[in-house]
């Protein structure tokens, strides 16, 4: 899998960095709130936390990423490495809440287990300097499909680990300082990961545009207004994805039809698995039909599926549908990720990953606020699925209609153009 152009070395570290941070990551969700319900903090405390702490990743995601490329990536990167060492040093060695409240934002810590912070996005631009135009959509896909297995495996540790140490006489609070103390080892393994890519995962050189204007805040000349477009439909694609999180699906099958908790985690497992696969199947399509199509037209019938989900009369039924639905809804992913890679100028990529990804944060974390009192009544609930899969439907059709012109260089024949210009501009 290592790509053939240059730096296989860098690629292999930037995969390697990947998989450390998201087994941290998998085994801190596990353990983070019951670390803080064992410290005495009422769950009202526990939740304002968790907000905190993602509202705090997600703007330190923009200050970083928007400035990765012309302070340099490396550099960001070491300084993301330093700050989560930080802050799981501090969580583990206080039990003072503002202190807790304070590590949890600077120290990129994820309570959902997911990406969070600036590392992504300064990776991804990384990487598409070091690998061709061709490898990228591939590239991407396997490091979602890999992050996602060491993410699965780190969950797993975590509560084998901590089970274990309380077998052995440890008391709770102390099994989970131990792995947030590992978390904070993850942090030091990340740092000296980052310490040996080498200059050619670094931006070219450029302080001004074109024009001799200085850089604005967000980092972006050429590609802003596309990016700023993308961003937009993104904000609506995660927004729509809000009202259909994983917790409220649990729980409406539930309540419709009295699905048990093994029973639900069962199915959980297996669209889990199929979701990762997708990944992998959008390789071959993009290659064949576009990035652009692939995102789209097979995100569109996956919106239809969900949309159809509520109005399903059996158990079976609606976990077909469910199934059927993963089978196809993360194809657009990689292929997300790498469209945006590839239509921006490489002097602008870190911002433009940084800001795309943290308005899909705040679109996701406003849906559940919307959905929540909906779901909560059973003659309504179903309607979160159909309003879910409606937005996420239109986004598609709009993202469509308005980038089906901006070609990434794989696939250019003369018609595409390249982000930041306007169409009376093509050659």
């Amino acid at each position: 899998m290592l790509p053939s152009s240059t730096s296989p070395r860098d690629f292999a570290l930037l995969f390697a960095a990947r998989i450390v941070r998201l087994f941290a990551y998998g085994f801190l969700a596990v353990v983070l709130v019951l670390h803080l319900h064992t410290l005495g903090f009422s769950t009202a405390k526990v939740g304002l936390l968790l907000t905190l702490t993602l509202l705090g990743g997600a703007l330190l995601s923009v200050v970083i990423s928007t400035r990765a490329d012309r302070i340099g990536r490396r550099r960001m990167l070491l300084l993301g490495s330093g700050l989560m060492i930080l802050g799981g040093a501090v969580m583990a060695g206080t039990d003072t809440y503002w202190l807790l409240i304070v590590a949890a934002i600077v120290g990129v810590v994820s309570p959902t287990g997911g990406e969070v912070g600036p590392f992504l996005a300064i990776e991804q631009a990384c990487l598409t300097q070091v690998i061709g135009d061709d490898q990228r959509t591939r590239v991407f896909a396997w490091s979602h499909v890999l992050g996602f297995t060491a993410n699965a495996l780190g969950a797993l540790l975590g509560g084998w680990l901590a089970g274990a140490l309380q077998r052995h006489g440890w008391s709770e609070l102390a099994s989970y300082r131990a792995l947030l103390w590992l978390y904070a080892a993850s942090g030091a393994g990340l740092l000296v990961v980052f310490a040996l890519l080498g200059r050619a995962v670094e931006a070219p050189a450029r302080a001004t545009d074109s024009a001799g204007r200085a850089r604005p805040w967000h980092g972006l000349h050429e590609a802003k207004r596309d990016v700023f477009r993308l961003s937009a439909l993104f904000t609506l694609d995660a927004f729509g994805g809000g009202f259909i999180v994983q917790s409220f699906v649990a729980y409406w099958l539930h309540q419709k039809f009295g699905a048990d908790i093994a029973t639900l985690g069962n199915v959980f497992f297996g669209a889990t698995l199929l979701s990762g696969l997708s990944a992998l199947a959008a390789v071959p399509l993009a290659r064949r039909f576009g990035l652009l199509n692939t995102m789209v037209f097979t995100h569109l019938p996956s919106n239809v599926l969900l949309i159809l989900l509520p109005f399903m009369p059996t158990f079976g039924l609606a976990v077909a549908v469910l199934l059927a639905r993963h089978l196809i809804s993360q194809m657009d992913v990689p292929t997300r990720q790498s469209y945006v890679n590839a239509i921006v100028p490489a002097a602008e990529r870190s911002a433009a990953n940084g800001l795309t990804t943290t308005v899909r944060q705040f679109g996701t974390a406003l849906g559940p606020l919307v959905a929540g009192p909906v779901m909560a009544v059973p003659a309504l609930a179903g309607w979160c699925f159909v309003v879910g899969g409606g937005l996420k439907a239109i986004y598609d059709l709009i993202l469509w209609r308005t980038f089906a012109a901006i070609k990434p260089p794989e696939e250019k024949g003369g018609a595409g153009r390249v982000a930041g210009t306007k169409p009376t501009e093509i050659a």
